[in-house]
């Protein structure tokens, strides 16, 4: 497979075929995001992708899912996007679900219709980036789009029937945005309502904007005992419909996995449990990106 530069993928995507059907991420100035300072945004050629596909057609049979890297593949014109899709089916039939990262600017370029061909011809989830509810945050950020938008992309995504799985950042907010941060992004994730929610606790990357804004002291970021603080106030704010909030990602401090809503005042209590007793906390040399 031509996998260039780093792979970055969901963790749910873990056994998928990675099939790197363009390079790095089509926004690329997030000021906390590390994924992608290797490379610069392209959509790969046809013919690379198709010698990837004929590679998974040989030996990747046993695996029944697809990912699209890298960082949007959602931002694929339309009849391109769906010419990949039809020789992922003809070429995988075993195939039964297709995923992608896609966010509000992508997103927001196809219609409604195009959402729905999208997932008529195989996308059966997409992995949105939410990171913040809070407008000041996301700003300050470099985040496409406020939390408005971001939101209202979500919803369209969950309209045209693809499962919608959410990624916040807790800590984005610095010390003195914490609760504000926290209590904007449960707000903002009850309204995209979506099927799954991927908390991580921000970890800095060096190199990137938001780590030379720490090293200046311009950024703090919170504490152990904060970054859970900020998480209980985050689910304190939260309601789903239906679904699952999941902060057991390697960055975490504890891990948890809460199914929604019926599961929250036992999350609550054991965040709780966790703030009068710090021992239970992953120490920090275990933490990962």
């Amino acid at each position: 497979m031509d996998h260039q530069g780093t792979i970055i993928r969901p963790p749910s995507e873990a056994d998928s075929i990675l099939l790197q059907v363009t390079l790095g991420c089509s926004h690329g100035k997030c000021a906390f995001c590390g994924a992608y300072m290797d490379k610069r945004f392209a959509i790969k050629d046809r013919e690379t992708v198709a010698r990837d596909i004929a590679f998974a057609a040989r030996h990747c049979r046993r695996q029944r899912r697809v990912f699209l890297c890298d960082g949007d593949a959602m931002i694929i014109p339309q009849a391109r996007l769906l010419a990949l899709l039809a020789d992922i089916r003809r070429e995988l039939p075993w195939v039964t679900r297709v995923g992608t990262y896609a966010s509000a600017k992508s997103l927001r370029l196809k219609s409604d219709a195009e959402l729905e061909a999208l997932k008529a011809a195989g996308i059966g989830i997409v992995y949105m980036g939410l990171e913040s509810g809070d407008d000041a945050v996301l700003a300050a950020m470099g985040k496409n789009g406020d939390s408005a938008t971001i939101v209202e992309q979500g919803r369209r995504a969950k309209k045209a029937g693809f499962k919608l799985n959410v990624t916040v950042i807790n800590g984005l907010g610095g010390v003195d945005g914490s609760l504000a941060h926290a209590r904007a992004t449960g707000r903002a994730l009850s309204a995209m309502d979506p099927d799954q929610i991927g908390a991580l606790s921000l970890m800095l990357v060096p190199g990137t904007p938001l780590h030379a804004r720490f090293e200046r002291g311009e950024f703090v970021l919170p504490d152990a005992r904060g970054m859970l603080a900020e998480i209980r106030e985050m689910l304190a704010c939260l309601t789903l419909t239906r679904g699952l909030f999941l902060a057991n990602h390697a960055s975490n401090y504890l891990p948890l996995k809460v199914r929604l809503p019926a599961g929250r005042d036992a999350a609550l209590a054991e965040l709780d449990a966790a703030l009068a007793d710090e021992s239970r906390l992953r120490p920090e040399s275990s933490r990962r990106l």
